[in-house]
């Protein structure tokens, strides 16, 4: 059976932080895995920029409840499980994600979990390092054929690690540094690399 293992921001919704930093105006919060490759470094960086403004975790769930996903990404996912089991591996956390599933056909997602006080965002627990490549591994060992896609630093672990991996409308440091990955740049294409590498 194949199994289809896709990032989620960047590839089926936008990208969270930079919609609350148009949101906030805080132009720091715009830094994402595409920007910074050290998640760790990213995350205690933003909940730093957070604690110094003020910035809520209601606040930014009300962002997210004002997204959708990208546009053609819902029917993507219904096309692609006609022929594939599907899962979301994302580096955001379920207090983000969960709102966002409904848009998508509520696939399964995993991820992180967020440490909350009083509303403020103080801290966040990984479900483990490397969480994606280390999923793409269990799925493996049950013996599933894993295609991954992404679009930033933090997927080309499981990229690597999959069966087959495609980036999907990535920055061009991403591209220069990864020439081994295909490149899909909509949604036709993507579908495309997933039928190739299944074959």
């Amino acid at each position: 059976m194949h199994l289809a293992c896709l990032d989620m921001e960047g590839v089926l919704v936008p990208e969270i932080w930079i919609n609350v930093a148009e949101r906030t105006g805080i132009e720091e919060l715009r830094r994402t895995t595409r920007d910074e490759p050290d998640y760790d470094k990213l995350m205690r960086y933003r909940i730093a920029v957070m604690a110094q403004h003020g910035v809520k975790l209601s606040l930014i769930q009300e962002v997210i409840a004002s997204m959708g996903a990208l546009p053609g990404a819902r029917e993507f996912l219904d096309d692609l499980r006609r022929d594939f089991q599907v899962v979301v591996l994302s580096d955001t956390f379920y207090q983000f994600g969960m709102a966002l599933m409904p848009h998508l056909g509520m696939p399964t997602l995993l991820c992180h979990d967020l440490e909350i006080v009083d509303d403020m965002i103080v801290g966040y627990r990984l479900r483990q390092a490397d969480a994606k490549t280390q999923a793409v591994r269990a799925f493996q060992l049950l013996n599933f054929h894993c295609i991954a896609t992404g679009d930033s630093y933090n997927d080309t672990g499981m990229l690597a690690q999959a069966h087959a991996g495609i980036l999907f409308r990535p920055p061009q440091n991403v591209i220069d540094e990864f020439p081994q990955f295909p490149v899909a740049t909509d949604y036709g294409q993507l579908r495309a690399e997933f039928d190739r590498a299944a074959r």
